[in-house]
């Protein structure tokens, strides 16, 4: 039953379920469009496949998600909630049969259009709102708010789906302590600093998701997670161009402290009211106290305030980490004030730009691009993601390592195809190791010796720039003004399978504190985006004094590569 999606279209999964095609996917799991042999009425029905890649030890922490993901929607009473039917044991892991929606998501729907009218997009957000206060009536948590989540059926209907990482009030068994979950574009500033969540937070990531819809962005994306949490916590939202009376309403359930985010009941009615295109009273007040939107008749969300950061004595804007930290020039704290003086920027403003980012352990491993997560892990090994999905798993070897390369690889190579669907040439006896799976990024190493050396493969289905070059480009300039130590060797364009690419060289100096493999480190990537809109980052590092060898082995992984195509 493990195969690829192919081999596993036609199976019977738990002498009922007929699986027909896979209509969806993500890190923790791919949903099939399913027929239900006894009640004859067509399901989706997920499957686990996180729990092939990660370790034994893991699996039994997704497998406890995945039933309190079931149990979580099930103790939900909502038509804007998608209905579990029946949670199952089948090849080893747990399957969750659901309603079928035949529809589309919000994010497919911006992706197609571009963006959303306002209107359409707060009787969309009403609808959600609605969900979550059934779900926070019901005791649970979403956590995970999202335009990829939120499904628009062919007749209108809207429904609130993947309780994945919900969490149940009073069950703190199913989450590590410090471990972040959800996409990083819409965790709530409190989350980001490790403090817990409550409904407000689901607040907030339902106007991070409005935002998106009416603006056809992310209003916090940055060129990496990490930037992402930093503008999350001491950002505001770019003004809006296209919100209209929706503006306000995305002010207010954006403000950055929960105690001044208007209450679920409140915010149905602001969101009523935008959806009949009227501006809402309620949500200007709310503006107001914020110092941030303009709340004039014109409607296009001017922000007259300044933008601030932390206050003194604040928290870390960072989730609890377990490993040692610096965040920020030594002696100075997360609130100080980094200058005074004529020509001197903000405090907050300073901060951020003296914070040197050499962040260990889980946040390491969601960084974005295959160069910086490997630069700002100081290439010491893997970590796990915040869904837990660290681990070896062997990809299936080709026994003819010469087929579908051409010959161009070295003849004692062999063929890795790796389970996300790309197809790498390396030595016999690499392993492979999962560094991260988080919203549309995906990133997993091959190495011989735990990561002395290594190949990164770096799949992002949502690239953040319009080419490889400008996306390398800005990774190099932020980590060299990060690390004085780091050196741009070359950058260049190029073209690669017939695509425009880019090739990044560079060096730097793994401490004696970095792990097992300190002293001189070289690395290359080379980043295209592919036909479909994926960019691949195929990155590779080594010790310097061994670069001869390793740059070779670089060239035959560029000759054999073979990006995942289209079912």
């Amino acid at each position: 039953m493990r195969g690829n999606v192919n081999q596993m279209q036609g199976q019977l999964v738990a002498g009922r379920y007929r699986l027909a095609e896979s209509i969806g996917s993500g890190g923790m799991g791919r949903v099939w469009r399913a027929h239900d042999e006894v009640l004859h009425r067509a399901v989706a029905i997920k499957e686990l496949t996180a729990a092939l890649y990660v370790s034994e030890s893991e699996q039994e922490r997704l497998l406890a998600r995945t039933r309190a993901e079931a149990r979580a929607a099930a103790r939900i009473n909502h038509s804007a909630v998608v209905t579990v039917h029946d949670v199952l044991e089948h090849d080893g892991r747990p399957w969750i049969v659901m309603e079928l929606v035949e529809g589309y998501s919000l994010a497919d729907a911006v992706k197609e259009q571009g963006r959303i009218e306002p209107a359409e997009a707060a009787r969309i957000g009403l609808w959600v709102l609605r969900a979550l206060r059934a779900a926070h009536s019901a005791g649970v948590l979403h956590r995970d708010v999202k335009p990829g989540n939120v499904l628009i059926g062919h007749d209108g209907r809207v429904l609130l789906t993947d309780f994945g990482i919900a969490q149940i009030e009073g069950d703190t068994t199913i989450t590590r302590t410090g471990e972040v979950v959800g996409s990083v574009d819409y965790l709530a500033p409190e989350r980001v600093r490790g403090h817990d969540p409550g409904p407000s937070s689901d607040l907030w990531a339902l106007g991070a998701t409005l935002y998106t819809a009416v603006e056809g962005r992310s209003p916090f994306r940055r060129t990496s997670p990490l930037s992402t949490m930093q503008a999350v916590v001491e950002e505001d939202a770019a003004d809006p161009t296209y919100a209209g009376p929706l503006g306000p309403v995305m002010a207010a359930l954006l403000a950055k402290d929960p105690a001044q985010r208007p209450s679920a009941a409140t915010a149905e009615e602001m969101l009523a009211e935008a959806a009949e295109g009227r501006r809402s009273n309620a949500a200007q007040a709310y503006v107001h106290t914020r110092h941030g939107f303009d709340t004039g008749s014109t409607g296009t969300g001017q922000h007259t305030g300044s933008r601030t950061g932390p206050q003194s004595g604040s928290a870390t804007p960072y989730p609890p980490m377990t490993g040692p930290t610096h965040i920020g020039p030594t002696g100075m704290g997360p609130g100080q004030p980094s200058g005074t003086g004529p020509g001197s920027a903000p405090p907050a403003r300073k901060r951020r730009r003296l914070r040197t980012f050499l962040l260990v352990v889980a946040l390491a491993a969601i960084v974005g691009g295959g160069a910086a997560v490997a630069l700002q892990q100081q290439d010491h090994g893997s970590q796990s993601d915040s869904t837990g999905t660290s681990g070896s798993q062997s990809p299936s070897p080709s026994s003819s390592p010469s087929k579908g390369n051409n010959g161009t690889v070295p003849a004692n190579w062999q063929a890795y195809n790796d389970p996300w669907g790309f197809t790498v040439y390396l030595p016999k006896g690499w392993k492979r190791v999962v560094v991260g799976v988080k919203g549309d990024l995906r990133q997993v190493d091959y190495t011989p010796d735990n990561e002395k050396n290594f190949v990164r493969i770096a799949v992002d289905t949502s690239p953040d720039f319009a080419t490889a070059y400008e996306h390398q480009k800005d990774l190099a300039q932020q980590l060299q003004v990060r690390f004085p130590d780091f050196k741009t060797v070359r950058l260049e364009e190029n073209t690669y399978r017939d695509r425009p690419g880019s090739l990044w060289e560079s060096t730097w100096t793994a401490g004696a504190d970095s792990g097992k493999f300190p002293g001189p480190r070289h690395a290359i990537e080379e980043t295209y985006i592919s036909r479909e809109g994926t960019e691949y980052a195929i990155y590779m590092s080594g010790p310097a004094d061994d670069w001869a060898k390793s740059s070779k082995q670089f060239k035959a992984v560029l000759q054999g590569w073979q990006e995942k195509t289209s079912q």
